[in-house]
Formats: structure tokens, sequence, C-alpha cells
């Protein structure tokens, strides 16, 4: 067979009913579709097994990660043009069903089991994580799952997110096209979360969702106070403390393994929680809310920084990106913005600021995927060519996601108010003294 590309690509049109906006490239070396346009790879049949037999995101992303898929030339452009065939279609069980009902999508889809052949369905990834659908949000299961995307490996961590080691959105004054770096962006992050929360020397501050110490090490260090983080993650305190005791830093941050609800010294003056709210679980959010408020002193500080999805039409439906869901941030969820404040207003808190910073986080991802790219050899190494793959596709698709307003980040300040009602906040909040 020598006309692969063709076969696939006028099957998969008559299949979506609309034209691929990408160039196919398949196993056998034939070409189809617009010159010049991001080629898609096929390498092999089974990557159409695998589409077949999961349609959608779900079946894409192992193709990805199996290497039987990729993407040649501009990869964000590749994934813009597919995203409106796979991730913004929304087509539901029903829906599909509906569309099996055409005479013309039930022969697309004779004709494409006869050309990715036989056996169905492949293997999953072994980088997949399978297990119940319901997400419990246990002490035991949120352990498992912080273990599966952080401790991935240090080395392969420094790799991405650079000299900074901060995994989170950067605040960026200028792009790197106009002088910005990631290390000054990420370092005015920091520096930005210090004054939303007020921190002044002789002050406590909690780092919840620590990551490898760099909000610690910056508050200490800058601002005087005393920290104790927390992570979930072995490597990651075992990275932290390593940084904490090269910074000179032992007698004013402790790095700790432990459950955000297993805190009890508190009553702290400030309370960061940076990227770690998104893998509480709706369930778990209210508690979330009330344990850090509980943890606060009175007039107390917190800054919320967390990703945020746009809002459904019905939101009682369990929403989960199943690529996400199974590759990257298992039990993760998302939670629209307004949610978000709802929930801390109904633990006690009275927030006092929701700054988005979207478009910081775009140029956050696009950052880290051209370091992931550069050093790609030595990431294979130490990571596997699967993870790696897991890594590069979910980066780039965020950072779509981003700059086209799918989702957001938001940090969001929040105090537990004395019953005095002063609040300790500047007149004018954002001059953040």
């Amino acid at each position: 067979m020598a006309d692969a590309a063709l076969r696939l690509k006028s099957l998969v049109e008559q299949l979506l009913g609309v034209p691929l906006p990408v160039r196919i490239r398949a196993w056998d070396g034939s070409q189809a579709g617009p010159p010049g346009a991001p080629t898609l790879v096929v390498r092999n049949r089974r990557a159409v097994r695998r589409l077949l037999w999961k349609p959608g995101e779900l079946g894409l992303a192992r193709a990805w990660v199996a290497g039987d898929l990729d993407i040649e030339g501009d990869l964000y452009a590749g994934l813009d043009l597919m995203s409106g065939l796979i991730w913004e279609r929304g087509e539901d069980a029903r829906s599909l069903a509906q569309a099996l009902r055409d005479p013309e999508v039930r022969a697309a889809v004779r004709g494409l089991v006869a050309l990715a052949g036989p056996p169905l369905p492949p293997a999953p990834p072994r980088e997949e994580v399978r297990r119940p659908r319901r997400h419990l949000h246990t002490k035991r299961t949120d352990k498992r799952a912080i273990s599966h995307h952080y401790d991935v490996g240090n080395d392969f961590y420094e790799i991405v997110l650079g000299p900074s080691m901060v995994y989170s959105c950067a605040y960026w004054q200028a792009p790197e096209s106009e002088g910005g770096t990631l290390e000054g962006a990420q370092r005015d992050k920091l520096e930005l979360i210090s004054r939303k929360l007020g921190l002044s020397p002789g002050g406590r501050l909690l780092d919840v969702g620590c990551g490898w110490g760099s909000m610690a090490i910056h508050a200490a260090r800058e601002h005087g106070v005393s920290v104790v983080g927390i992570t979930l993650s072995q490597e990651q305190a075992a990275y932290a403390r390593k940084r904490v005791a090269d910074e000179g830093l032992t007698d004013r941050v402790e790095i700790r393994v432990q459950d955000y609800r297993d805190v009890a010294d508190g009553p702290y003056d400030a309370i960061s929680s940076v990227g770690m709210a998104e893998h509480v679980g709706s369930e778990r959010y209210l508690e979330y809310a009330e344990v850090l408020r509980r943890l606060l002193k009175p007039g107390g500080r917190l800054l919320n920084h967390q990703i945020a999805r746009r809002p459904h039409r019905d939101e009682s439906a369990y929403n989960v990106d199943e690529f996400i869901d199974s590759y990257v941030f298992p039990d993760g969820e998302l939670a629209p913005v307004g949610t978000t404040v709802t929930q801390l207003e109904r633990a006690g808190f009275e927030v006092r600021d929701v700054e988005s910073i979207r478009e910081h986080y775009a140029l956050t991802l696009r950052r880290w995927v051209t370091n992931l790219e550069g050093e790609w050899t030595r990431a294979v190494r130490l990571a596997g060519a699967g993870r790696a793959r897991v890594w590069r596709l979910y980066m780039a698709a965020s950072a779509l996601a981003f700059e086209h307003n799918r989702i957001g980040v938001n940090q969001v300040v929040a105090i537990r108010t004395p019953e005095s009602g002063d609040s300790g906040m500047p007149l004018r909040s954002r001059t953040w003294n």
C-alpha cells in the first residue's frame, strides 16, 4: 500500500464531515493534505487502532505517548489546528451514537477498521494511570497521585523548570522577545506573593505544596520570616532541604512531608498555596479552606494561586480532562474561579483581591517546552520516552488553552478577618504593602 495517507485523510474527513487542516504522513511514506501545513506523522497502523478504540482525546493521547503519532513543524500550530477536531467538538456518547446512524459515517468507520487492521484494542502505554473512576481524595490516594506527577526525578524537573525550580505560573514584566527571562519572571512572582501576603521579619509563613522550596527560601531570605513548607513528595522534600541548607536557612525554614490536613502547629501569620489547590478536589475543597483558615491567626492572609476552568452549563456533570487525568495529574480537578471564591467565603474567609494572570502562564509553559526540547535526549534518558512525550504534549496544549481563554489562573488574596473588622489591608490594595 502506497497511499495510506490519502486513504486515511479521506476516511477521517468523511467521518468528521470537515476537511483536515493538517498534512498527514503515513507509515508507508505517503503524504496527503495541505502543503506547508504542520504534519501529523502516523507512524503505524496501531495509531489508527488507538483512535478507533478510544475516539477523541484519550485515544490521541495514547498514540502520542506510545510514539505512534507525532507532529512535525510548528507543534503549537499543529495542536491548535487539531483542537477543533478533538478537544472542542464536545461529543459525548449519545451524540456519537447518533452520528453512527449516518450511513456515510458507518462506512468511514468500516474503512478505518480495514485500514487499521487487527488486533483491537492496543494496550494503553504503561505511563497511563489506571484506577477506579471515583476520585476519593483520601490522604493515601492524594499521596499516590502527587507521587505520580512530582516524583518523576528532580534532574528531569531541573531541565524543564530551569534554575528557579518553580513549577507554577511566572509573573512576566516583559516577554522573552523584549528581554524577559524565566528566572526573572519567577523571582518576580515570588516577590509579588510575598507582598500580597504582607510578609515582614519575625512572621510565620506556611507554604502549602512547597515544591522544591523556592517560595520558602525567597520568603525567609528576602523577608525575614520563619517558614514551614509542606509537600507529599519525598523527592521534592529532599531537594528542598538541600537547597535550604545550601542557603544557610535551616534555622528559618523547615520542610516537611506532610498532608495539609495534618498541620497542627498554627497559628501562622500568612499561608501561601501556589499550584496546590488543583489537587484538592471539589468534594474536599471546603474542608481545605476551613483547615487553612483555622491555621491562620486573626488578620492573617492567604494567597491561593490556582488554575481555573470556565463554567459549564451543567455544573452537576463530572468534568475531567481524560488526558490530564490519566497521564499528568491523577485526581486533579479544576473549578471556575467563582466557585473557588464562594468556597473560601463559605469557610469564613474575606476575599479581598482576585488577579487573573492567564497570559503569564502561556508564556511560562512555552518556555518550559523550549527547555524540554533543548535537552530532549537527556530528558528521555532520565524519565523515559513516554513520560517526556507526556510532558511535552501537556505543556504545549496547556499553553494554547491559556492563550485561547479555555482555562485561566488566578491569585486570590483572602483574610481571616478579626471580629473587630480591621482587615489590616491598605486602602489601595494593589499597592501591596
